[in-house]
């Protein structure tokens, strides 16, 4: 398996041949693998390279600062994770990197708070201003991506262009900060255990030093290896149940660091409103393919992936 490239100025472009053919090579990478490499994001260059050396300066703090705003004091889950903070595979070691994240601020007396206090809320920011300009101008930036991919996505499926989009008024979309430190000893080879993406559709900023695998039809793990100014892409479980497994939310992992060696990653998890209800769509289904899932709440299918992730919030409930 190999993973595509999939350009999105073609699958924006004003030639509907051309676009047409991109949306067809777009669909068989959801269908077949559940990653793909997207090109010609549009996302400045400086962008990227800003929100890198922000990460490197914000993990470098001393562990007092990045304590202070500690993702456990966080009702809905912004902020730093420690080291050991989230473990994605049941079975093995807690992931052997630390965090940040962050979505869209909403103040606590926001209605959508006191109804869903743990994925509404304030953010946990950074105290440095110029790394949350940064944070705050890729998300931006990476969401406008995400909808026109997701527009290109409702395409593919023969639905409403805005199928997708129209759910994201109050969405819980989270850009995370990853930094992946030197393994400590050679038996702890976990950067983040092998897990699926809870929601929609992911999009993965990596530095060059690679470490990202997609386990592919066979089982065999295959390296998502770095390609400059591209994005990585993989469906995530809520895409999944939408389409009756037509999209498919693929296994992956991070292999730990290897010594003297950091790595830095940015997911940004494109996540609809919380209300939105996630109905097989009508394109996935048939007398022969009757949908798979019952519908259910795009929030309540977060929350739940979320409790089973983090020992904290187990905690709390």
């Amino acid at each position: 398996m190999s993973i595509p490239l999939i350009d999105l100025a073609k699958l924006t472009s004003a030639s509907d041949a051309v676009r047409q053919q991109e949306i067809q090579s777009l669909d068989t990478a959801c269908r077949e693998i559940g990653f793909f490499y997207l090109v010609n994001t549009g996302l400045p260059n400086s962008l990227m390279q800003a929100l890198m050396r922000e990460a490197k300066r914000f993990f470098n703090q001393p562990q007092q600062v990045k304590n202070a705003i500690d993702i456990k004091n966080s009702a809905n889950h912004r902020g730093y994770g420690n080291i050991g903070e989230e473990q994605l595979d049941e079975v093995t070691h807690a992931d052997w990197k630390e965090t940040f994240d962050m979505a869209l601020d909403y103040p606590a007396d926001h209605p959508l708070v006191a109804k869903y206090p743990t994925m509404y809320g304030p953010n946990q920011n950074p105290r440095d201003p110029q790394t949350l300009e940064v944070l705050q101008d890729y998300y931006v930036a990476a969401f406008e991506v995400a909808q026109k991919l997701l527009t290109a996505m409702a395409q593919a499926l023969s639905l409403e262009d805005d199928f997708f989009t129209r759910c994201f008024t109050d969405h819980v979309t989270v850009l995370r900060m990853i930094h992946y430190p030197p393994r400590p000893e050679a038996g702890h080879d976990n950067g983040a255990g092998a897990h699926t993406d809870y929601g929609c559709v992911t999009l993965l900023l990596q530095d060059q030093t690679g470490g990202l695998q997609v386990k592919n039809r066979q089982g065999e793990w295959v390296d998502a290896t770095p390609i400059e100014n591209a994005l990585v892409v993989n469906i995530g479980d809520l895409m999944q149940h939408w389409t009756n497994d037509e999209y498919v939310s693929t296994a992956h992992r991070v292999r730990a660091s290897l010594p003297d060696v950091h790595r830095y990653s940015f997911p940004f998890f494109v996540e609809p409103d919380y209300e939105t209800q996630v109905t097989c769509v009508p394109s996935c289904q048939s007398a022969d393919k009757p949908a798979k899932y019952q519908p259910v709440l795009a929030g309540d299918w977060i929350q739940s992936r979320f409790d089973a992730t983090y020992a904290y919030r187990e905690e709390k409930h």
